[in-house]
């Protein structure tokens, strides 16, 4: 099982992060969601199985599903 984390970007274009596997070991999925998601913008950590196949700009998702947090103050890992 891969996890990944989406976001809307300014652009309303969903963005995902896949982290590596050294720093899900090291930090966990949560620590690198909050760090890498800008500031202030929701997020959900799903496994990659359920990213959809379509091209990356015509993919959907409600804002209100973006429900495991948001984005921290830093791009540092505290």
């Amino acid at each position: 099982m891969t996890q990944v984390i989406i976001y809307k970007q300014d652009n309303n274009i969903l963005a995902v992060v896949i982290p590596t596997q050294e720093a899900l070991n090291v930090y966990g999925i949560m620590a690198i969601a909050i760090k890498d998601v800008p500031s202030g913008k929701p997020f959900k950590i799903i496994d990659a199985s359920e990213l959809p196949t379509e091209p990356q700009e015509t993919w959907l998702v409600d804002e209100a599903d973006l429900n495991d947090g948001v984005g921290g103050e830093s791009d540092e890992f505290n």
